[in-house]
């Protein structure tokens, strides 16, 4: 057994986002892949922020520019995942919401 075997598996991506009461929207503050990613999610479990997995909405997300608030077709299903963290918070939430992920305009358009 090598020491990489004890190496937990590299994440493909990852994105950090940041929404605070009075905001527009949420805005990308960190997204990345491989070793980047998985800093992005280690640092968000050491400061005790729910992460949550959804490789199609970071696979949305990470069309996204850093400091960019996310684009309005991604309002709703990224408030219906704030909701539910705040339910966790309060103790109240039960499952993971099913989340309906739209299509994005290609990068580049407007």
């Amino acid at each position: 057994m090598s020491p990489e075997d004890d190496l937990p598996p590299v994440r493909g991506e990852a994105v950090a986002l940041t929404y605070a009461t009075g905001d527009a929207a949420p805005r990308v503050v960190a997204k990345g892949r491989g070793l980047i990613a998985q800093e992005i999610i280690e640092r968000a479990r050491e400061a005790g922020v729910y992460v949550h997995e959804s490789p199609e909405l970071v696979s949305l997300l990470m069309q996204v520019d850093l400091d960019e608030r996310i684009p309005p077709q991604l309002y709703i299903v990224i408030a219906e995942l704030l909701a539910w963290l705040y339910k966790i918070e309060a103790g109240n939430a039960t499952t993971v919401p099913a989340l309906e992920l739209p299509p994005l305009p290609p990068t580049g358009s407007t």
